[in-house]
């Protein structure tokens, strides 16, 4: 089985968040997606940020989060907002 730390932008400490809320796998991250997967960190880790869902879709996309296009972090800002009752 491939490990999340496999993946770009997935460290020891996010794939043990991942692996708590149910997504142990390369492949239930990418079927998830970065929006589900950072609903369900939300949920059980409140503290974590819209750096942690650009991670998760760098992830997906295989790139490192800083390197995703502009309107990719548009939307993925719009739903952290959304999620804190901003938008």
């Amino acid at each position: 089985m491939t490990e999340l730390t496999s993946m770009t932008n997935i460290g020891k400490e996010m794939a043990r968040k991942l692996t708590a809320v149910g997504i142990d796998t390369p492949d239930k991250l990418m079927e998830a997606g970065a929006k589900e997967a950072f609903f369900r960190l939300k949920t059980l880790y409140p503290q974590i940020c819209l750096v942690h869902l650009y991670a998760l879709e760098g992830a997906i996309r295989n790139v490192e989060f800083n390197s995703l296009p502009n309107d990719a972090k548009q939307e993925l800002k719009a739903f952290s907002d959304c999620l804190k009752g901003q938008g």
